[in-house]
């Protein structure tokens, strides 16, 4: 057998769950003899394995799996133009879980004039982690104007609710009225960018993979009528999962 072919076969058993999360795999001398490979073969299998943000190898401490099974990275129910139809985030199998870990004002960088942001911009992050079953598998990163994040529903008293900071009780819309609504903003459109490329360095931090390791990554910007961004997501997931969306209408 060859490189890949031990590539394939721990890979499908990572995808199966075969191979826990944080799990030790064997030595390159070990994993040699199991294959009954040269020890110079098996280590170009975990260089594979590892670039493909699967495993991690840390010198001392040997090589572990850092994903976790195969999943659907499900984005939602997208019903243009009556968003209040769609469906939240909800993985195929599992419980799901979710979490706002950093919340942050800062200034746009100028790769970020894609987006719409003039470089230097104020702007606030919100940063969130999806896991399943305790394991993370997407790491979402939303960005808004400050003049935005800062805008309260009517009636509504204290922090922003995009302003609202980590830890604090969540703050939602009334029943059957969406976000954007409740806060005001004119939502016209949306561009999706989907794209496979190296996490950023927030992203896999994450989702506990090394940092450069490739993914999928959607970016997700919502402008008005005139063209000004609202907000932006972008959604990164291990190159494993599936990115589906469902688009009604």
């Amino acid at each position: 057998m060859n490189a890949n072919g031990i590539v394939a076969a721990i890979r499908k058993g990572i995808a199966a769950g075969e191979h826990a999360y944080g799990a030790r795999l064997p030595s390159v001398r070990d994993l040699a003899d199991q294959y009954g490979v040269s020890q110079q073969t098996a280590a170009a299998a975990y260089a594979v394995l590892t670039a493909l943000g699967l495993t991690r190898t840390t010198p001392g401490s040997g090589t572990t799996v850092a994903a976790g099974p195969s999943a659907d990275a499900y984005l939602g129910t997208f019903a243009p133009p009556d968003l209040s139809q769609g469906e939240a985030w909800t993985p195929s199998t599992g419980e799901a879980t979710e979490e706002t870990y950093l919340v942050r004002q800062s200034v746009a960088p100028a790769e970020w004039t894609d987006w719409g942001f003039a470089e230097g911009a104020d702007v606030v992050e919100r940063h969130r982690v999806r896991r399943v079953d305790g394991i993370p598998v997407q790491h979402k990163l939303t960005v808004l104007p400050y003049d935005v994040a800062s805008r309260r529903p009517a009636g509504h008293e204290g922090v922003p609710p995009m302003l609202a900071p980590v830890g604090a009780p969540p703050i939602k819309p009334p029943t059957g009225v969406r976000v954007a609504d409740w806060l005001g903003w004119s939502v016209a459109r949306t561009r999706a960018q989907i794209t496979a490329e190296p996490m950023a360095p927030a992203a896999a931090e994450a989702l506990g993979m090394a940092e450069g390791s490739p993914g999928f990554r959607v970016v997700n910007v919502s402008e008005t009528a005139d063209g000004a961004t609202l907000y932006v997501t972008v959604t990164t997931a291990p190159l494993h999962h599936r990115v589906t969306m469902q688009i009604l209408g």
